[in-house]
């Protein structure tokens, strides 16, 4: 997803006069060639990520439409406070473009990590937020995105579903499969872990590549003939990030959660991607054990 998201960006560039990339350090030997054509537009900061979205709020209150680009712990949870007041409170736009998602860097141990990142943003209003499953889903996010006058926060990982499925339903949720006794929702690079866990079981799975805004109305249609609506919320970060939505979205009706996700406890081992994978229970077989958990009478 990083290599498609330098390849894009390098074309819009060229493309829309008022864009402008600000990195810092992080990719920035990638967009060697970007920076020669447009060396008032590609900015590259060194490691100062709070300077980063400040010049970001800086370049689009002067009609600018920036991008920012970091790994996720240093460009949302570093810099949390110029987001809040450079960018939210000055109400300008700007995409923030982070790589690194989760435990992607695990070898870097727990400072390259942040779960936390959309729950983090999801405490400020106004953001759209991208956890594209595929790198065509990213193009299309990211080319929408530079376009726009919002804020945009895209999740890129080095996790990816075999096939774009967010691509061919527009905005809200894609019905991947249908069933009776409950609902599961799929975000971004987990749908494929999702499908193989729940394979044979009479379950709805609902795939999201945008987790904000919730579509609560594609969800009410999917929980219809639920006398009481069981959800299973699968997220590739911190666990319940969107149990609030789902509770929002179902109020006036019987529901109960499974919240599935990053466990808020310290893993003092760097391992792999794969393996915290496993320790946070987000493998298949994870999965298919707690969901069969849930739905047992």
């Amino acid at each position: 997803m990083r290599q498609r998201f330098v390849d894009v960006t390098t074309e819009l560039l060229d493309v829309h006069e008022n864009l402008a990339l600000v990195t810092a350090d992080l990719t920035a030997g990638l967009f060697g060639a970007a920076r020669e054509k447009h060396p008032d537009r590609v900015l590259n900061l060194g490691i100062r990520e709070q300077l980063l979205v400040s010049v970001a709020g800086g370049l689009s209150l002067a009609g600018m439409r920036p991008i920012a680009h970091s790994f996720a712990p240093f460009l949302v949870e570093r810099p949390f406070e110029q987001i809040k007041v450079d960018l939210n409170h000055q109400d300008v736009g700007a995409v923030l473009v982070s790589a690194g998602a989760s435990y992607d860097m695990a070898s870097g141990g727990r400072s390259h990590q942040s779960p936390g990142d959309v729950a983090l943003l999801s405490t400020l209003p106004h953001w759209t937020i991208h956890v594209p499953g595929h790198p065509d889903e990213a193009e299309a996010q990211l080319r929408e995105a530079a376009t726009g006058d919002g804020l945009v926060y895209v999740r890129l990982s080095n996790q990816s579903n075999a096939e774009p499925y967010g691509l061919r339903s527009g905005p809200g949720f894609r019905l991947l499969r249908r069933g009776r006794r409950a609902t599961v929702i799929a975000v971004g690079p987990l749908a494929d872990s999702v499908l193989q866990a729940t394979e044979h079981l009479d379950v709805t799975v609902l795939y999201a590549a945008t987790i904000r805004p919730f579509d609560a109305e594609g969800l009410r249609a999917a929980v219809c003939e639920q006398a009481v609506a069981s959800v299973v919320l699968v997220e590739p970060y911190l666990a319940g990030t969107s149990t609030a939505e789902i509770s929002d979205a179902l109020i006036d009706r019987p529901h109960r959660i499974l919240a599935l996700g990053v466990a808020k406890e310290e893993l003092r081992h760097y391992g792999s991607p794969r393996q915290h994978s496993i320790a946070h229970g987000l493998g298949p077989a994870g999965m298919r054990q707690r969901i069969n958990s849930f739905l047992s009478p």
